[in-house]
């Protein structure tokens, strides 16, 4: 099992940036960020996926491609969500998951994950 703890969740005005934290107890192969908003489905936003054997290959949902950027520290096995442009719908709690096969396919599907954080709250408003 893998220890995930979120951190670096906030209030934001809309247009602005905010950059959330992951700790790993250990660095996967594929790593991802869910939110889920009230009422809503969680849902998978940005995702690495790294066998080491590749290039490291990030994905993202359509919904915040051009905004959202991921990345990992596997050195330290953080990682990252920087979330730019922020806009009302960014409102939710963004949480980390963890597994050890790649993220291809269905790493958006929360159902796959075992590993998950406790959570950050990101509250963006106008």
């Amino acid at each position: 099992q893998v220890r995930l703890v979120e951190s670096g969740g906030g209030s934001v005005e809309a247009g602005g940036s905010l950059t959330l934290s992951c700790a790993a107890s250990a660095t996967t192969s594929c790593m991802v960020w869910f939110r889920q908003a009230p009422g809503k489905e969680r849902e998978g936003v940005a995702a690495i996926s790294n066998d080491g054997r590749f290039p490291a290959v990030s994905l993202y949902a359509d919904s915040v491609k051009g905004r959202f950027t991921i990345s990992q520290d596997k050195a330290r096995n953080v990682l990252y969500l920087e979330i730019n442009r922020t806009r009302p719908d960014d409102s939710a709690m963004y949480y980390c998951a963890a597994d050890w096969r790649l993220c291809e396919p269905g790493w958006r599907r929360p159902g796959r994950f075992d590993d998950w954080g406790q959570g950050t709250q990101v509250t963006v408003s106008t």
